[in-house]
């Protein structure tokens, strides 16, 4: 099969994929022992952000954790999923709040009314500590913690990186340290590698190309520091980055009205809304396409 091919179907291998690890999380006893929660926790790809037809930004049932729980739950029909994802999170303001707010009552939700539980982490562990049937927490946190520095140019990008990534390194450690006291040690935590949006600058031509080959490398320093901040907590890594095939520059793939670019390339282009015209795009959110993408990586990372 021909890499466009390969690409074009992804949507239905995905989907096939999704309904085969079905029977094995069936006999995990992490998803089906006994009556529980998937606690969902992160920032805007963790509530299903895409796009509306005027561009705003516009939480969704289409997001990895909806597809996910949803093959969760077929297995298991006593898993409830509870949400406290917040668009625009860090790991600092995860730890501190400072966008969502959080009831404090029975069931913790963004935006809620009541007691503040303050943070996301604060809704979290206090919710671990309500509900002892967590069977499964997963989490994708860090990639607005890099704003003030894509925005530079890409001369001094390494720089910022230099001072941001050991506050990340240091805040997921305070996150995950928090949420495996909280959850034991039974509960499955699952967290995240990044896709790469900044892939999409290709298409501006030669300096836009050089951007691009730069934020990959880039961006693997990053998710390392992700990676190892999760396995530090005995927590499973979904490699959402090697899943949009984000470091690979040498297949080509021709893609309709935009011509042929490197695989990773075409990736986003068809997996995201960073290469749609105004006023859906650009936008670095995934579509629902690339969030099923991102479900199967969670999958993958459980098996």
């Amino acid at each position: 099969m021909s890499r466009l091919a390969s690409v074009v179907t992804i949507a239905a291998l995905v989907a096939g994929a999704l309904t085969a690890a079905t029977p094995a999380l069936a006999a995990s006893r992490h998803f089906s022992e006994r009556p529980g929660y998937y606690l969902s926790l992160g920032d805007s790809l963790s509530v299903g952000i895409q796009p509306n037809s005027a561009g705003v930004d516009t939480p969704t049932s289409q997001g990895y954790v909806n597809d996910l729980y949803a093959k969760l739950a077929a297995a298991d029909h006593r898993l409830h999923l509870v949400q406290l994802g917040c668009s625009g999170e860090t790991t600092g303001t995860l730890i501190n709040g400072g966008i969502c707010t959080y009831r404090g009552d029975r069931e913790l939700s963004p935006v809620g009314t009541g007691h503040p539980a303050g943070s996301q982490l604060a809704a979290a562990v206090a919710f671990l500590h309500r509900h002892r049937h967590v069977s499964l927490i997963t989490i994708d946190i860090g990639a607005n913690d890099l704003n003030p520095c894509v925005v530079l140019p890409p001369s001094q990008i390494q720089a910022c990186l230099a001072q941001v990534l050991p506050q990340i390194a240091a805040n997921l450690s305070t996150i995950m340290t928090a949420l495996r006291a909280a959850g034991g040690d039974e509960v499955r935590i699952i967290g995240m590698r990044y896709y790469v949006p900044e892939l999409a600058a290709w298409l501006t031509g030669p300096a836009g190309q050089t951007t691009a080959q730069l934020s990959v490398a880039l961006a693997e320093q990053f998710n390392n520091v992700l990676a190892s901040g999760f396995q530090a907590a005995d927590a499973r890594v979904a490699d959402v980055f090697t899943a949009f095939d984000s470091a690979d520059f040498t297949d080509q793939v021709t893609l309709p009205g935009i011509g042929t670019v490197p695989q990773n390339v075409a990736n986003i282009c068809l997996w995201t809304w960073e290469c749609v015209p105004p006023p859906q795009g650009p936008n670095e959110h995934a579509n629902a396409t690339g969030y099923a993408v991102i479900a199967q990586a969670f999958l993958a990372a459980d098996q």
